[in-house]
């Protein structure tokens, strides 16, 4: 038996303490390189250095510690039952109760208190409060949560959230200033907690007074029903990120992921990765880059305000080597007991590529195997000429297959962590098949129009300013690049804080540029995308459908007159709303089968064609 590490025994420790504060003794722990979450009784905290840097063992200690606390002293059908409808209300109405059970252990426990500290400032930084610039700009959900920290733990607004704190500290204060404090003499019951956290949403006018617990009573049926609903779809958004917790644990059933534990989640999971709203954290969808348009049409009704600040950079660059190793580590515990696919996916494509090989004919030739249809001609004139055939090969190795994976926010979780699966098994399964593979990813630089949009504004707002956004396009994989070279690079999918906005369209002209600079005679780019094209920046000043038409557009010609085959694979998402020839996955282990078939019948066609 190996020798535990110290990261074993800290995980060990780690558990024994989330049990102890929890008071349940079948809490498990594992590592993550995504968001923290818990589902159910499983937590899942940030992975730390193999050196186990103190700072990095604070934030893991904090959230297991925030876990536990809610494990302990969280009611999920109390807090569900008057859950106010509305996005923002609901938001901050799960973070109030994130802040008072985590007050709960701070107010008790020294070590948890500043365990809670160091989990917290992880939170912030990821958190759109941290950007803000104007009031506009500031989640109010995350402002309101800090004050109430701040008035029930004594301790002060992190360093990276005080400006956007600031910004509408005196707008909250004026409205609901003395609630904050009177709000610490009902920390130990939930109920009255939840009641009077409720009157502060009434006067911030983010619900209606028909909201009130009261009133919830006297209508219980359609409340709690219109509750349950909100909560059920704030945690599908958010349980695709716990049902991979789960999976990478291999210790929850499916079932458990789809139900309480996604219920449990939904308020940390909030928190951390932004509800689409008013306040700004629907900028958590990821763009893709723009490119030169090549043999693409320019008429395509699309502008983009300026290109100076988009990006086309390899992986390798966006990330340390240190941190790259310690997420492909990550990607790789997520492979276990996948690595057999490889050698069947290998050699089931083999298979298909050999069966179509060697099966058609060049006739009239003046030597080669005998032409059955001409053999009566051969036994009356044996002088006669051209009454041979020759089998021709289809040379399936000249080909070029590019994989294109949406990095928007939309994939965060379960979606991306498919998408990077699924990138390592094509690469290694069409290298050993002689086929190239090129693997690249697209988003945005910033949120919410990054330095596109800030020249816009210093320009006076020109109108119509097309795509306003700084585009990001990764290069993960090169085609000439070997898997082994490349591998670590894959990783990068799952760093915290890539995943930003979307714009398709560009993201299939650049790759599509790409491959026509091949010299390879078949080029098939394969998109893993959730559909539909999101900028908030964009958007705000064009059209509404003004990125989903450009990318209609952009298919529609590819599919029609470009050379290359297109075909898209959603995860979880249908995508044949976009794309001729697509398919939707649900998890990893359909992966294999859909690839193999996409391509073999990619591969068909052609052949069909010549």
């Amino acid at each position: 038996m190996a020798e535990e590490t110290p990261l074993d025994k800290f995980k060990a420790a780690l558990t024994g303490a989330s049990r102890a504060i929890s008071r349940e003794a079948e809490v498990e722990l594992a590592w993550s390189a995504d968001s923290p979450s818990a589902s159910g009784k499983n937590f899942r905290v940030p992975l730390p250095g193999r050196d186990l840097p103190p700072e990095q063992v604070a934030e893991a200690r904090g959230f297991a510690d925030s876990f536990a606390l809610k494990l302990r002293h969280h009611d999920i059908d109390l807090h569900s039952k008057n859950a106010p409808p509305e996005a923002i209300a609901r938001a901050c109405y799960d973070e109030f109760e994130r802040v008072r059970y985590e007050a709960l252990g701070a107010n008790k426990f020294g070590g948890i208190k500043a365990n809670l500290e160091s989990a917290t400032e992880m939170r912030v930084l990821s958190d759109p409060i941290a950007r803000a610039q104007t009031r506009e700009d500031v989640p109010l959900q995350t402002a309101l949560g800090l004050m109430l920290r701040e008035k029930l733990t004594g301790e002060a607004v992190p360093e990276a959230a005080q400006r956007g704190v600031e910004l509408v500290r005196e707008f909250i204060e004026e409205r609901v200033g003395d609630n904050l404090e009177d709000l610490l003499g009902s920390l130990d019951d939930q109920e009255a907690f939840q009641s009077l956290s409720l009157d502060m949403l009434q006067q911030l006018d983010l619900t209606q007074p028909s909201d009130s617990p009261d009133e919830a009573d006297n209508d219980q049926g359609d409340d709690e029903e219109g509750s349950e609903e909100q909560q059920e779809d704030d945690d599908q958004d958010q349980g695709e990120g716990d049902a991979q917790s789960s999976e990478m644990a291999g210790e929850m059933s499916e079932g458990e992921s789809d139900g309480e534990g996604d219920t449990e989640m939904s308020s940390e999971s909030e928190m951390q990765d932004g509800e689409p709203g008013e306040e700004g954290d629907d900028g958590m969808m990821p763009v893709r880059p723009n490119r030169p348009q090549g043999e693409i049409p320019m008429d395509l009704d699309y502008t983009s305000y300026t290109e100076a600040y988009d990006e086309e950079i390899p992986a390798e660059e966006l990330c340390d080597a240190e941190e790259l190793d310690r997420l492909r580590a990550y990607l790789d515990s997520q492979l276990t007991g996948l690595q057999g696919i490889v050698t069947r996916l290998a050699n089931r494509l083999q298979r298909r590529l050999m069966a179509q090989q060697n099966r058609s004919w060049d006739f009239d030739q003046e030597d080669g195997v005998i032409d059955a249809s001409r053999l009566a001609r051969i036994v009356v004139s044996p002088g006669t000429s051209m009454a041979y055939k020759i089998e021709k090969d289809v040379e399936f190795k000249d080909t070029i297959v590019t994989l294109l994976i949406d990095n928007s926010g939309s994939m965060r979780g379960r979606p991306i962590s498919i998408a990077a699966i699924s990138a390592d098994i094509l690469a290694r399964t069409l290298e050993r098949s002689g086929v190239k593979t090129e693997i690249l990813g697209f988003t945005t630089r910033a949120w919410k129009g990054g330095q596109s949009r800030e020249q816009w504004l210093a320009e006076g707002k020109p109108p119509s300013p097309g795509r306003l956004n700084d585009l990001r396009h990764i290069i993960y994989k090169k085609a000439d690049e070997p898997w082994r070279r490349a591998r670590r690079n894959l990783g990068l999918m799952m760093r915290e804080g890539l995943l930003k906005e979307n714009i398709d369209g560009e993201a299939l002209m650049w790759a599509h540029n790409r491959l026509m600079a091949r010299r390879e005679d078949r080029r098939i780019l394969m998109v893993i995308s959730d559909g539909a094209p999101v900028d908030d920046s964009t958007l705000s000043v064009n059209s509404a459908g003004y990125l989903e038409a450009h990318l209609r557009k952009v298919i529609d010609w590819i599919e029609k007159v470009s050379p290359v085959q297109l075909v898209a694979i959603g995860i979880g998402h249908d995508v044949t709303r976009y794309y001729r020839r697509a398919v939707t996955i649900m998890d990893v282990e359909q992966l294999g089968g859909t690839i193999i078939e996409q391509l073999a019948e990619l591969f068909e066609e052609e052949k069909g064609r010549r």
